[in-house]
């Protein structure tokens, strides 16, 4: 299964002396690099075996093994860090020597800063984008982003990608993206599946970063954490109802966001409103889990819960970021905006692009209400473009500023 991230990686493979793939277990990043590189040496951390001939004297091993080496879960023996970056200061300008992986940001952007910083680049890997798990190619709307926005070309503005089909959208957006579910055709299985997966992330990966956390007040409020994904999370309400301090809710919310379970939103607050909710926003990162950790059945279940609106919100964020994340554009944001009088955009991105404001809906039909908030934000900040994205079958102008994309376009 080709990776939309693969291309991006051989760019940075040429630039670097290191690449660094991280994000959740089981989104695919072993396999993403022994395809990449088939013949390097591969050092999976979590053998003991492996473990002991390293660190039983890592100079030597790097002095013997100096390039095409991957490291696997490198972020468990952090003080390989330091011995890396002398065996890259030997020779600096040869790039493309090393391929470390990790699961948990925190632990490996903390080393990397301090151990790495000029030496290594660093790229997530998220679980499958749908256009992967149907095995076409990445939407031409992410080289819209290759340009500045702030004029709007219509030249620019199209798409000649074909469309992804509703069916492999609603089973994309219900089953997630983690590969071995996406190759299950039993629900069933696909439920046994995550079952495991929960209680490994719990019990094996969460108890081993973090040996002193209080396990059931964990697994309690990651399973209200769910019930609570897209939303702006009132964290002294959250620890009032789970009977548990607010500062242990702001820890387990690192942990579930360091993890790469849990996506945080930051607010825009470049705008000069005093009415502007200045709070993060989040969801869970895949939308399977999600649905698997609130008790979702099915496709038609999910479509008469509650839970859909904010669900498929998170899916098509999720689908929007994993593309940017294929790109080589340089730094860019993502936000949400709120204001205290309920205007809304579910998706700001800002980047040398420019600003482009996104509004996600459900449905097939726009009624010119619903572009209120955004034709707002377009005219406060001088901009000549807003995107709506939805279920609808064609792409249209539905004003001279905001254009309808389909979610399969995307």
């Amino acid at each position: 299964m080709e990776r939309n991230l693969t291309i991006r990686v051989e760019q940075l493979l040429t630039q670097f002396p290191i690449v660094a793939i991280i994000g959740a277990r089981q989104v695919g990043k072993t396999t993403l690099v022994k395809n990449l590189r088939p013949n390097w040496r591969y050092i999976d951390m979590q053998k003991p075996s492996e473990q002991e001939r390293i660190l039983s004297d890592p100079e030597i091993f790097f002095r013997d093994n100096n390039d095409s080496v991957i490291l696997d879960e490198a972020q468990i023996h952090p003080m390989l860090f330091d011995v890396l970056r002398g065996v890259i200061d030997e020779n600096r300008s040869q790039k493309g020597r090393f391929i470390i992986t990790g699961s948990s940001s925190p632990e490996l952007l903390k080393h990397v800063s301090e151990s790495l910083a000029g030496r290594i680049a660093i790229v997530e890997l998220g679980t499958l984008k749908t256009n992967e798990i149907a095995e076409a190619p990445l939407s031409d709307f992410y080289q819209w982003f290759e340009n500045n926005l702030t004029k709007v070309n219509k030249k620019i503005i199209q798409i000649n990608t074909p469309q992804i089909p509703k069916n492999i959208i609603d089973n994309a957006w219900f089953n997630g993206g983690y590969p071995e579910v996406s190759m299950l055709d039993n629900a069933i299985e696909k439920q046994n599946w995550f079952e495991f997966y929960e209680k490994s992330y719990l019990y094996r990966d969460v108890a081993a970063l973090f040996p002193n956390i209080n396990k059931n007040n964990f697994q309690r409020f990651f399973r209200v954490l769910a019930h609570l994904s897209g939303t702006i999370l009132n964290k002294a309400e959250c620890a009032r109802d789970l009977e548990i301090g607010e500062s242990s809710v702001k820890n387990y919310l690192e942990i579930c966001s360091g993890t790469f379970l849990w996506r945080n939103i930051n607010s825009f607050e470049k705008a000069d409103y005093k009415s502007l909710v200045k709070m993060p926003k989040g969801h869970f990162a895949d939308s399977g889990l999600l649905h698997y950790l609130t008790g979702m059945m099915d496709i038609e279940f999910l479509k008469q819960h509650p839970l859909m609106g904010r669900s498929f919100e998170g899916f098509v964020i999720e689908e929007i970021i994993k593309g940017l994340q294929a790109k080589s554009l340089g730094s860019w944001s993502a936000y949400h905006y709120r204001t205290k009088h309920g205007a809304e955009i579910d998706l700001i991105l800002e980047g040398r692009f420019g600003i482009v404001p996104i509004e996600i809906k459900y449905g097939i039909r726009i009624d010119k209400r619903q572009l209120v908030s955004l034709n707002r934000f377009i005219e406060d900040n001088e901009l000549n473009l807003g995107i709506i994205i939805n279920q609808a079958d064609t792409i249209e102008w539905l004003t001279p500023k905001i254009i309808q994309i389909p979610v399969g376009y995307i």
